[in-house]
Parts: C-alpha cells; structure tokens; sequence
C-alpha cells in the first residue's frame, strides 16, 4: 500500500483549494470587549474558508469557497469581503431572504482580542444559517469535481456539525 497522495494536474483544475463551509460576518470591537464595544470593523470568516483565503493570499493558490447566504445586504457584503481575499464566489448558493431572519440567516462572529493572561474571546451567532440548510443535492459535486475540476477540499467538523443536512452535504 503505498502512502502518496495524487493531486490532480494543476492545468486539469479551475481551484487548486477549495472550501465547503459556513462564511460568517465576523465584528471586531478593536481593543475593547464585545459587551462594551459601540462600534465594530466588519471582516469575514470561517474555520474552512479561513484556509482556502490563506492559500490565496500568502501562495497564489486558485481558491473558492462552497458556502449558502442569504440574498439580502448583509449577505452580499460577506460575498464582497470574500472577494477581497481572493476567493472565488461563483458557487455561494443564495438564499432567499424572509425580510427578518425568521426562517434563514447569515452567520455572524462576535471576536474580543486577548490581551495578556486574558485569552480571545468568541461569540457566534448561527441559528437558522443558511449552510445550514444547504443539502446534498443542492451542490452538484460532480460539476465541481469534474467540469471545473479542484486538485484540494478542505471541509471539516465546524460545518459538519451545524445541522443533519450539513454533515450529510460534508
């Protein structure tokens, strides 16, 4: 049994990494604490879009992120943080918007610096997400994998344990 790992060819493939996971809008208070803070910088961020971002800033890699959000402004501002990092947004499947978030939302990240002997400090709020809901079939795998072509994915258990439907589309 041999332990190589082949990667598709480079020139076969539109991404050379690509993510399946939740983006969410991430609000930074700067130095102070959440429960203090009036005002917050908006980033993006996610445990396994946070990789293929990395692979795109620091190496050049082609990256994308496979990700559901809601059709509204809030969503479309994580899809243009997205592609200030470099990240391929072509297949984020967009959600329709309820007008209040009853039945779907967008993840958002609550994270306080650490300062110290006092660690960083991170609050999510991802009830109702929209990747949440994204199903198996909605995300058609073999496209992906065959006509575009993807030489890395990188999933993990942050998505996979967001609902039954994401572990089974994970």
């Amino acid at each position: 049994m041999s332990n190589d790992l082949t990667l598709r060819p480079t020139e076969e493939c539109r991404y050379d990494a690509l993510a399946l996971g939740e983006v969410m809008l991430r609000l930074d208070p700067g130095e102070l604490r959440i429960r203090t803070a009036r005002s917050f910088t908006a980033w993006e961020g996610g445990g396994e879009y946070n990789v293929v971002r990395g692979l795109s800033r620091v190496f050049g890699q082609r990256a994308g992120v496979i990700t559901a959000l809601v059709d509204d402004e809030v969503g479309h501002l994580v899809e243009s943080l997205v592609m200030a990092g470099g990240v391929d947004t072509s297949l984020i499947h967009w959600a329709p918007s309820d007008g209040v978030g009853r039945t779907v939302r967008n993840g958002l990240n609550f994270t306080e610096r650490g300062f110290g002997v006092r660690g960083a400090k991170g609050v999510n709020d991802r009830g109702h997400t929209a990747i949440a809901q994204l199903g198996p079939d909605e995300v058609d795998f073999e496209h992906v994998f065959g006509e575009l072509g993807v030489r890395w994915l990188h999933t993990g258990g942050i998505y996979a344990a967001l609902s039954e439907t994401s572990a089974e589309t994970a």
